[in-house]
């Protein structure tokens, strides 16, 4: 059952709250008050909508897994574009700028820190890795062997989440996120031609 508009534009507001708060609070400082106060909503909304904090926390993170698919569909969907291409708009889907923004990074590395003692948070965690893990695995699939391919899917995997962390805590996450995007895609050509030319030795 679709959700009303009203209710879906109070959600939103709170989620968009949500992530302002982790921003200028931290995820323990992020209260009840401190969201509905910057979503400019009674704080009765959050217990109603979400149950309460914690039901809005992973709220919160569904939301930024699903900017995460929609930047991947937006860039893949109705597009005849080859595997390699594919690859490629997986990585972008990573580094858009929505999910290298203040409020985006920061909720994320609180939730990657919070994960470990929240089960709800632990799983959305899990299915954003195998998420990632499968969609590079269908491309690496059709270009390599499938033992490669998956070697290829892992590194790939552990290489973006990896960059993506070290540009969110760099000094200049901006700069640092370019050249993550830009080794990344390297990595993926890298393996591809690796692979290509030993077929043709």
């Amino acid at each position: 059952m679709p959700r009303s508009p009203m209710k879906a534009v109070r959600q939103q507001q709170l989620i968009d709250a949500t992530l302002i708060s982790v921003e200028r609070h931290g995820l323990h400082h992020t209260t009840i008050n401190t969201i509905s106060d910057l979503a400019g909503t009674s704080s009765g909304l959050i217990s109603h909508y979400f149950g309460g904090k914690q039901g809005l926390i992973e709220a919160t993170l569904k939301h930024l897994l699903d900017e995460l698919k929609q930047a991947l569909l937006s860039r893949t969907s109705g597009k005849k574009l080859t595997s390699i291409e594919r690859l490629l708009m997986i990585v972008e889907a990573n580094f858009t700028e929505f999910q290298r923004s203040t409020p985006a990074t920061k909720t994320w590395l609180s939730f990657w820190s919070q994960a470990v003692h929240e089960p709800g948070l632990a799983r959305l965690q899990h299915i954003n890795s195998q998420r990632l893990y499968s969609n590079l695995l269908f491309s690496f699939k059709q270009l390599l062997p499938e033992s490669e391919a998956i070697t290829a899917s892992k590194q790939t995997a552990a290489m973006i989440d990896g960059f993506w962390l070290r540009s969110a805590l760099s000094a200049s996450p901006e700069q640092e996120f370019e050249q993550a995007q830009l080794l990344c895609k390297a990595f993926i050509e890298a393996v591809i031609n690796q692979y290509r030319e030993h077929q043709c030795l």
